[in-house]
């Protein structure tokens, strides 16, 4: 990178962690308070009054270091004017976990460069984790080096399941996840995609595939996996580098991913059960 992008992504990543920690701790101090929640949308998706909070906290320290960058946040959608900048940022990723008081959400904060993940911080906000990811540069957990891990054998994996909202009940992704949760372990959902990001990159799951799940919470973690050694692919394995509106992934070890890519096109090709 040049010494523009470094020296953007310096005061970027200073930004991004400290709006991180205050979101996240806001997110901490509601959970056990009125949530006030509501729903959003036609999916069953709900928003609370911490989703809001933690977002103009985040908007406000972007906006002041950066305000010629474009910014795309769940709650309020796009401000400012597209350019090679864009942030994306998810507030309180696993809204509908927290929403119930099951404490399994986060924070995810992206900085893109046209369109290319160059930063990605995410608050495990419960248990006060952070993650941080730059381009080239690794993945740090509370600022220590994390990795993937290399498993035994596929039988005895676990590995993350994403799929997006408009997939619902979608006879080829269930076709899909039946052969997966009969090949696999444990095959596991948690309804806040950038934490399951994070297990992977920690070494806590063996793999994750994403079925048409593009949003606000995507990119960090994917820049947090593949910084941390994982290799990530379309479901015909070829590399995934740049922004997709229906993205359909897989991340896992390279010594694994051709064994999964082979696995995920024999699961798509199944009849739906």
């Amino acid at each position: 990178m040049d010494a523009v992008i470094e020296s953007v992504l310096q005061i970027a990543r200073e930004v991004a962690v400290t709006a991180a920690k205050e979101a996240g701790a806001l997110a901490r101090d509601y959970f056990t308070k009125d949530k006030q929640i509501t729903e959003k949308g036609e999916d069953g998706d709900l928003v609370t009054i911490a989703d809001t909070l933690a977002e103009e906290i985040i908007l406000s320290h972007i906006s002041a270091a950066f305000p010629e960058h474009a910014i795309r946040s769940e709650e309020t959608g796009w401000r400012g004017v597209q350019g090679d900048w864009l942030w994306l940022v998810d507030p309180l990723d696993g809204t509908n976990n927290y929403a119930i008081g099951l404490p399994v959400y986060g924070v995810s904060i992206t900085l893109l460069y046209r369109e290319e993940a160059v930063l990605g911080v995410i608050c495990d906000s419960h248990l006060e984790l952070l993650y941080v990811a730059e381009k080239g540069k690794g993945a740090t957990c509370n600022g220590e080096p994390i990795s993937i891990r290399r498993s035994a054998s596929l039988p005895k994996m676990t590995i993350g399941w994403i799929q997006g909202h408009a997939v619902g009940k979608d006879p080829r992704a269930l076709a899909l996840k039946h052969r997966l949760e009969s090949s696999f372990k444990r095959v596991l959902r948690l309804w806040a995609p950038a934490i399951q990001w994070c297990m992977l990159a920690r070494g806590d799951l063996d793999a994750m595939v994403l079925y048409n799940s593009e949003g606000d919470d995507l990119y960090a973690g994917l820049l947090l996996a593949r910084e941390a050694g994982a290799l990530v692919t379309d479901f015909a394995g070829e590399p995934f580098v740049e922004m997709n509106p229906e993205p359909y992934l897989i991340a896992a070890h390279p010594d694994y991913l051709g064994e999964l890519v082979s696995l995920v096109e024999q699961g798509i090709q199944a009849e739906p059960q």
